[in-house]
C-alpha cells in the first residue's frame, strides 16, 4: 500500500485544529500575536503559543523580533508556509462542492449510531 513512499511520519501536522486557519491569517503578511489571536476566536494564548512554535520549527512561518520596548514580534508565512496556500485552497473548492453530500453522510451515519445499543446493553 505504502510503497514508494519513505516517510513513515508526517513531518507536521496540518490537520490539528489551528494550524491551517493560523496559514489563512498570514496570507495576506506579517501579523503580531494579538493580532492572530482575533480572528482565531476560542484559542488561548497557550495553545496559540505552542502552534505557533511547532510552525516556527517546522519551517512553515518566521518569527521576527524587532526593537522596542515590549519587543514587536511578527509571524510571517515563509516560502515554505505559502506552498501549503495552493493544496488549502484546493480543500476549500471540494468542501464547497461536496459539503451538502458530507452533511448527509454525517446525518445517516449518526442516525445509525443513536440507533444502536450502547455496548453491554442488552435489549429485550
Amino acid at each position: 500500500m505504502f510503497t514508494g513512499c519513505e516517510h513513515t511520519e508526517s513531518p507536521f501536522r496540518l490537520g490539528g485544529k489551528w494550524t491551517a486557519k493560523i496559514v489563512r491569517c498570514l496570507e495576506d503578511g506579517p501579523r503580531r500575536f494579538s493580532e492572530l489571536a482575533v480572528p482565531l476566536r476560542g484559542i488561548t494564548p497557550k495553545v496559540l503559543t505552542e502552534t505557533l512554535r511547532s510552525m516556527e520549527r517546522d519551517g512553515l512561518i518566521t518569527r521576527t523580533v524587532g526593537d522596542g520596548v515590549p519587543p514587536r514580534v511578527d509571524y510571517a508565512l515563509s516560502s515554505l508556509g505559502r506552498t501549503l496556500l495552493a493544496p488549502m485552497a484546493a480543500c476549500c473548492t471540494w468542501t464547497a462542492k461536496h459539503a451538502a453530500e458530507l452533511e448527509r453522510a454525517r446525518e445517516t451515519y449518526e442516525g445509525q449510531a443513536s440507533a444502536v445499543p450502547p455496548a453491554g446493553v442488552v435489549l429485550r
